[in-house]
C-alpha cells in the first residue's frame, strides 16, 4: 500500500502534468469548442462558461457542477477543496458578489498559478488561492458558509480527515456541495494501480460509505441529489488518453490490455455523484 504522503506526491505530480498538457495542447482535448462540451456534460451551461476566461475551462478536470447546487448567496464566504485551475471559483465568486469572498485550497504549484492568472483574468478581486492539503486547511474553524469540491475528495488517502475539516471550517448552519466520484469495491490490484487513483478510480469509496463519512463527521442532511452512473464508453473516456474527451480528472496511460479489463469489469460499478448537506446550527450538547 502506498503511503498518504507518497499518494499525494503522485496525485500532485499527475496533475501538473495535466495543466501542462492543457497549455501545449491549446485544450483538454484539443481545442475550445471540445472543451467547453465537455464542461458543458460535466454540467455547466454554456452561458456560464462563455463568462469565464478560456483556460479555466480548458484546464477543468471535474466530474461534475457542484455550484447548480450550492445555492450561493450574495456576500457567502465559499471555499473550494481541490480548486484547480478555478473554474468553480470563479462562478462562485461571481454568485457571491463584491460583498462575498471566494477561498480555493489546492496542493499543486502550476494550479494554484493558473487559478490566480484566471480570476485576474477574469477581473475578480474576491478570490483568493491558498497552498495546502485537503485534509490540514489553511483555513480558520467557523469561517465559511459554503463549502464546494469538484472530484477531489476521492483522491484523498485519508478521507475522514477531510470529512472533519468540512465540519471544522464551517459555520453553524453552513452547507457543502460536493461533485466526485463514488465506485463499488474494487479488487486489490486496481487499487494498487498509481495511474487509475490519479484518474479518479482507484480511490474512490462506496456511495454509502461516503455519505456515512459525511455524517460520522458530524454533518447533517446528507443527501446524494443526482447521479451518473458509468458505461463501458464513458468509463473508457475517462480512462483513455489517446480517447477523445479523456479530460476528466488526471487520465490514465495505462497499457491497452490492461485498460480494457478496467473497462469492462467497472462498467455499472463507477459513478459520479452530487452530494449536498449542512453543519447543524447548534454543535455539541
Amino acid at each position: 500500500m502506498m503511503r498518504p504522503v507518497d499518494i499525494r506526491k503522485s496525485v500532485s505530480e499527475s496533475y501538473a502534468r495535466a495543466v501542462e498538457n492543457t497549455r501545449t495542447a491549446g485544450g483538454c482535448c484539443g481545442g475550445p469548442a471540445c472543451d467547453a462540451t465537455l464542461a458543458a456534460l460535466a454540467g455547466y451551461s454554456r452561458e456560464a462558461l462563455a463568462t469565464l476566461p478560456a483556460d479555466a475551462v480548458a484546464s477543468s478536470f471535474g466530474c461534475g457542477n457542484p455550484v447548480a447546487l450550492a445555492e450561493i448567496r450574495e456576500g457567502d464566504t465559499v471555499l473550494d477543496l481541490g480548486s484547480g485551475a478555478g473554474i468553480d471559483l470563479l462562478l462562485a465568486a461571481k454568485l457571491a458578489g463584491p460583498r462575498g469572498r471566494v477561498i480555493g485550497v489546492d496542493m499543486t504549484p502550476a494550479m494554484i498559478e493558473r487559478a490566480r492568472a484566471n480570476a485576474a483574468a477574469a477581473g475578480l478581486d474576491n478570490v483568493e488561492v491558498r497552498q495546502g492539503i485537503i485534509e490540514d486547511l489553511p483555513v480558520e474553524a467557523a469561517s465559511i458558509d459554503l463549502v464546494l469540491s469538484n472530484c477531489v475528495i476521492n483522491l484523498s488517502p485519508e478521507k475522514e480527515r477531510v470529512f472533519s475539516e468540512i465540519h471544522r471550517v464551517l459555520r453553524p448552519g453552513g452547507r457543502f456541495s460536493i461533485a466526485d466520484m463514488v465506485a463499488e469495491p474494487l479488487p486489490d490490484w486496481m487499487r494498487a494501480e498509481g495511474l487509475l487513483y490519479s484518474a479518479c478510480v482507484a480511490g474512490a469509496i462506496p456511495e454509502d460509505a461516503y455519505v456515512e463519512g459525511l455524517k460520522e463527521a458530524g454533518l447533517i442532511d446528507v443527501a446524494v441529489r443526482d447521479r451518473l452512473v458509468y458505461d463501458e464508453a464513458q468509463l473508457r473516456a475517462l480512462l483513455d488518453t489517446e480517447a477523445a474527451g479523456a479530460c476528466c480528472c488526471g487520465s490514465a496511460s495505462l497499457p491497452r490490455e490492461k485498460l480494457d479489463r478496467v473497462v469492462r469489469e467497472l462498467a455499472g460499478k463507477v459513478s459520479s455523484v452530487r452530494v449536498t448537506g449542512r453543519k447543524p446550527i447548534q454543535v455539541g450538547p
